[in-house]
């Protein structure tokens, strides 16, 4: 995927494993509504803008969704690594 004229593989390394997800859930995004996100420069400016926006939200809202879940397994008292420290009863 090319971002900003910059391959998406190149920056790949620099993100941190959310944001690695984030672009893939874009890309998936994107993928599913039938364009190559290897290919985005060749659609024109009013696609590419409305398919990445709508791609952002799509994988904003699956973001927020997987951290709900990450949270909902600390409370739950399953050792996740990565989560919050899950709470104590007191006793």
């Amino acid at each position: 995927m090319i971002l900003d004229g910059v391959r998406f593989a190149q920056l790949a390394g620099m993100f941190s494993p959310l944001e690695q997800l984030e672009q893939s859930l874009i890309a998936e995004y994107i993928q599913g509504k039938g364009y190559d996100p290897q290919k985005l420069a060749d659609v024109s400016a009013d696609v590419r803008a409305k398919l990445l926006i709508e791609a952002s939200v799509y994988a904003s809202g699956k973001l927020v969704e997987v951290e709900a879940r990450s949270h909902y397994l600390a409370d739950v008292h399953i050792d996740v690594p990565g989560t919050r420290t899950p709470r104590t009863s007191g006793k």
